[in-house]
């Protein structure tokens, strides 16, 4: 059964294989990876990011929706289960749909549906935006890490952070 949750402008659905063209789409932009910083190694690499959302779409222990903005496909949403073994979430917006606050209004209607907690989030240092969001929804910086990131080419410092 399709579950939706719906804020102002914004409604989250569960994610169907036409959304997977768009979401591609999406993920190509050089400054949104530059952004996100731990993207994968080619976001042009249509097979391989084809194969990553069929694994993660049949998990079971996550939970993913797109995010729909006036109807359009804005982005997605997700918690998945990290390689700590913690529920984290995690979201992309689409370029065009950046400061209109989808990100932060998608993510309060998809937490008021998860009910784990606490659940973690991670951004880059440098990420004002994400981290914005995050703060916003009711995370707190817990901790700080570092990776390296395939959309800049060197190691990017992050903020960990908890829901509780």
């Amino acid at each position: 059964m399709e579950r939706q949750a719906f804020t102002p402008g914004i409604v989250l659905r569960d994610v169907t294989m036409n959304d997977l063209p768009i979401f591609f789409d999406q993920q190509l932009d050089p400054e949104a990876n530059y952004m996100a910083a731990f993207t994968t190694k080619d976001p042009a690499d249509k097979d391989a990011f084809m194969a990553h959302w069929t694994r993660i779409l049949s998990d079971e222990t996550s939970s993913i929706q797109t995010i729909l903005f006036d109807g359009q496909v804005a982005g997605s949403v997700s918690k998945y289960i990290d390689e700590d073994e913690q529920p984290e979430v995690t979201y992309w917006i689409g370029k065009p749909y950046w400061s209109k606050g989808i990100a932060t209004r998608a993510l309060i209607a998809f937490l008021n549906h998860i009910k784990d907690r606490p659940l973690y989030a991670r951004a880059a240092k440098d990420n004002i935006g994400s981290l914005r969001v995050l703060e916003k929804c009711g995370f707190l910086r817990i901790g700080e890490g570092k990776g390296f990131s395939h959309a800049r080419g060197e190691e990017v410092e992050e903020f960990l952070l908890r829901l509780d």
